[in-house]
């Protein structure tokens, strides 16, 4: 506030006319006018126009309740606050309400200046009031003829997806953008591809911290216009500490000077002789600042510590000295010896990089097929054979990969591709290996294709000779019938009627399992009970199978019962479900197809009944749109 008042009152006459409303923007309440100048008890020789950043915006809602420092220096006659944006009351208000942004309009001359200022709005705000068309600008009539400014403080560089706000999101009738916020100094004007505009970035004054963007040089700048005609004159700040920041690595020290690595000593004189040559660079920088202002007359400035920020690579070395302690060493030559250096180490590439899969074609992305239609005619197989088709694969065949996959999804067994691929590239490599002889290595690709070429045939013949015969009494389903089946699992429940898991689990007849069901007294005996385990949960203990300890964890699991002469609570309770009277149960082949008394799986019986729901859902939803 000092040095507001020292610079900028004064007697010197004020050579701008203004054309907008002096009332604009004022205090509510009080006789005073927003500008300054035009104020008859102040002499103000230098108006200043501010708008607020984000660390002084407003605090409150409201135009009586919105009030930042700015305030305070607007209302005491130093400057003149502009850009100012009442927050809504409530929620309703903020979705009507939008900004509006109306400029300060000067005149000297023949030259006319539109000023129009946004302060510093909440990134997820002004992204979409932007994106929304609703941030309005109010200009004048003939606003060609203006030279129109927009000053702005907001993320330049991308923090999210909603964090920034885009270059080229402003009206085509701006002639220059002064963007505030960000600390690189990028004074001059920089062109926005397919605006007329352009974009200046003065940076901060001094250096808050020690990335990479504060060291550059610190400008402000003197804009001088005319008419439509504008040119940027940047002013080096002479009384900004300098800051050098550089980066070496000692791996490649190692490589090119013959630094041991394993010699701490020897690292950590290399490192001195680092610092000190950042040193002399920086108190370079300042001679040449005070050897150009002796030339202009200026005074000469005695000379300012130094910031020094060097970054050192450790790839490859296994023991570092301490930062705190190696700054020391350079008390009174620097600025901050205790950040002097930051180690870090670079990330070791990926083996083979990163590999970009192509994305298919699915026949499910058919757009005439309605959201339950597409849902129906999901099949995991079809899926991933119309996903591999799409790729090149070089080392293992589709057929092999679509059912290591499918018995990952369907059969939920964890270790199937991994084997898949371990036993396939033994194989492969056994196979590369019986071929004998020597061979030049670019024709090893085609001795591995046709090597997997062949591999890919035995396989498709042993998989489809095995799926016409039946080993041990098994019966493996067909895909037809795994198809038919995926589509009744998606139209009933997983405890209502036969499934294509009850089909699956009656390939072989189950071994004879204990009854895990809550033991029932008999009226007899009402001392003894017979001899059942006890059923899970509520302090009771788990008598489980050696078939059942994989399916522990789930407590809503029971295992089928062969044939109960008593049934259990929770038995009786599921079979009055269907039927009232049931005859004694056989030990039959067919006694495993009872649905009532069968559950699935945790992980298959749980998807099925969760995609059961979503295609009612996602069904339910499209009938009411249409």
């Amino acid at each position: 506030m000092a040095l507001l008042r020292e610079y900028t009152l004064g007697d010197r006459p004020i050579q701008m006319e203004l054309l907008s409303d002096p009332e604009e923007g004022k205090a509510a309440g009080f006789s005073f006018p927003a500008i300054n100048y035009e104020d008859p008890n102040f002499n103000v020789s230098i108006p200043v126009f501010s708008i607020h950043g984000n660390h002084d915006d407003p605090q409150g809602a409201g135009p009586q309740g919105a009030l930042c420092a700015l305030d305070m220096l607007s209302v005491s006659g130093l400057i003149n606050y502009m850009g100012k944006i009442d927050l809504p009351v409530n929620d309703a208000d903020a979705q009507n309400t939008g900004i509006a942004v109306k400029p300060v309009l000067l005149r000297k001359g023949n030259s006319r200046l539109a000023l129009y200022g946004i302060g510093n709005v909440k990134d997820h705000r002004i992204h979409f009031e932007l994106r929304s068309n609703r941030v309005r600008m109010f200009m004048p009539k003939d606003k060609d003829a203006w030279f129109n400014i927009l000053l702005l403080h907001q993320n330049r560089v991308p923090h999210g997806p909603q964090q920034f706000v885009p270059e080229g999101m402003f009206d085509d009738s701006l002639d220059l953008v002064v963007w505030g916020h960000e600390h690189d100094c990028r004074i001059d004007p920089e062109p926005v591809a397919g605006k007329r505009y352009r974009i200046t970035q003065p940076g901060s004054s001094v250096a808050t911290s020690l990335g990479e963007g504060e060291s550059i040089e610190k400008h402000v700048a003197l804009l001088e216009i005319c008419g439509k005609e504008y040119k940027m004159v940047p002013i080096p700040l002479r009384t900004v500490r300098p800051f050098v920041v550089d980066e070496v690595s000692l791996e490649a020290a190692a490589e090119d000077e013959g630094l041991d690595l394993n010699d701490k000593m020897a690292v950590s004189k290399f490192l001195k002789n680092k610092v000190n040559e950042l040193i002399q660079r920086a108190n370079d920088v300042w001679d040449g600042r005070n050897a150009k202002a002796l030339q202009e007359g200026d005074e000469e400035l005695p000379r300012m510590l130094p910031i020094i920020r060097l970054k050192v690579d450790t790839t490859g070395v296994s023991e570092m000295s301490n930062p705190v302690r190696f700054g020391q060493e350079f008390q009174g030559l620097i600025a901050n010896p205790r950040d002097v250096l930051v180690f870090h180490r670079a990330k070791r590439p990926t083996r083979g990089g990163k590999v970009t899969a192509d994305q298919p074609e699915l026949s499910i992305d058919d757009p005439s097929l309605t959201t339950s239609e597409k849902l129906s005619r999901v099949r995991v197989q079809t899926l991933v054979q119309e996903y591999l088709a799409a790729q090149e694969l070089q080392l293992l065949g589709e057929a092999g990969m679509s059912d290591a996959i499918e018995l990952f999804v369907d059969k939920d067994d964890i270790h199937a591709i991994q084997n898949h691929v371990s036993t396939a590239l033994k194989s492969l490599m056994k196979g590369v290996q019986t071929t004998g002889g020597e061979f030049e290595e670019e024709d090893l690709e085609d001795i591995v294709g046709k090597v997997r070429e062949k591999h890919e045939k035995d396989y498709l013949e042993k998989h489809n000779g095995g799926r016409s015969t039946k080993s041990k009494g098994k019966e493996k389903a067909t895909d037809a019938d795994r198809s038919d089946a995926s589509v009744e699992s998606m139209m009933e429940e997983f405890d209502l009627g036969p499934s294509d898991i009850d089909d699956q689990e009656s390939e072989a007849p189950p071994p004879p399992k204990k009854t895990a069901a809550r033991a029932k007294k008999p009226a007899a005996a009402p001392k003894k009970a017979p001899a059942k385990a006890p059923a899970r949960g509520r302090g009771k203990k788990k008598v489980v199978s050696e078939d059942e300890e994989d399916e522990g964890e789930e407590d809503y699991e029971e295992p089928e019962e062969e044939a109960p002469k008593k049934r259990t609570n929770r038995a009786a309770v599921l079979s009055k479900t269907t039927t009232t009277k049931r005859a004694p149960a056989k030990k039959t082949a067919s006694s495993s197809k009872q649905a009532t008394l069968s559950f699935a799986p945790s992980g298959r019986s749980s998807t099925r009944a969760a995609a059961t729901r979503a295609k009612r859902k996602v069904a339910d939803i499209t009938e009411i749109s249409d």
